[in-house]
């Protein structure tokens, strides 16, 4: 008798981001896929694959989320082998220009989404001693200007994320962090109009801090279907805890656990436009 197609739900899989590669991985090896945006239209790479079934999910909405679940309860009969919890809003902006409503929203969507989104899809992963699965990122172990919130908000689920490692392990379902280096995606492309408040201390360096936000770094970047195909391979073979992987991820975890906070310090803003203040 056939085994059943295992299936794997997937939030924030929108073109060209890390949500999209990985949907695209685990259809090529013949899962069927769940794959979640807030808008499925910008979902388009992936409409038409077999084995691809598309959901409307807002990670901090309760009544998609419920509506997702009941989707993949009808498709599967009340079980999900893998849940990867990857939507997320990139942000960039100094401490002290922060709109606090603002950052209270990141925080709904990096943190508080994906923990509805966990205590949704639990009943599904359990019977199925299934995978779960958040993709945090290395900015959440290094101190880089303008990104100290959204760098919380990725450490925060992270921790979270650890956490449920332990308290889902007598119920055989393993968690794993992938703390994510970097990666070409379209993540860069949402800041064209970035402005800094009129009265930000930071005012003359406009200019490089709305670079470092477009991605016009110098930063060299992972191939998204490099990172992707890699990430997928772990999660099936079982891994739990936290793999790093993308670009400057193994330099990180040792350059963190190893350097004086001194040099950490002066190559964290390097470039920045704090080394010209």
């Amino acid at each position: 008798m056939a085994q059943p197609q295992q299936t794997v739900l997937i939030t924030g899989c929108s073109d060209d981001g890390i949500g999209y590669g990985l949907a695209l991985a685990f259809q090529q090896r013949g899962y069927h896929v769940f794959a979640t945006a807030r808008n499925t239209d910008k979902m388009s790479k992936l409409k038409d694959l077999p084995s691809v079934t598309l959901l409307a999910l807002d990670v901090t909405e309760k009544s998609q989320i419920g509506a997702a679940v009941d989707a993949v309860r009808s498709h599967t009969g009340g079980t999900l082998d893998y849940l990867i919890n990857n939507a997320a809003r990139n942000h960039f902006m100094p401490i002290l220009d922060e709109d606090l409503d603002r950052t209270r929203a990141l925080y709904e969507t990096n943190v508080w989404g994906p923990v509805a989104v966990t205590q949704a899809f639990a009943p599904l992963l359990i019977p199925a001693k299934g995978t779960l699965v958040f993709i945090t990122s290395i900015s959440g172990y290094l101190n880089v200007p303008y990104m100290g919130t959204y760098a919380a908000s990725k450490r925060s689920i992270e921790i979270i994320a650890e956490t449920l490692r332990l308290e889902l392990a007598p119920f055989g379902v393993g968690v794993l962090s992938v703390v994510t280096g970097a990666v070409k995606t379209m993540g860069q492309t949402y800041f064209g109009d970035f402005r800094l408040p009129e009265n930000s201390l930071y005012k003359s360096i406009e200019e490089i801090v709305a670079a470092m936000a477009r991605g016009e770094d110098g930063v060299e970047r992972m191939e998204l279907m490099t990172y992707s195909n890699e990430v997928v391979s772990r999660i099936i073979q079982g891994a739990t805890g936290k793999v790093w992987y993308g670009c400057h991820a193994e330099s990180t975890r040792h350059g963190t656990s190893h350097l004086p906070t001194s040099v950490l310090d002066a190559g964290a803003v390097k470039g920045t436009g704090l080394d010209r203040m």
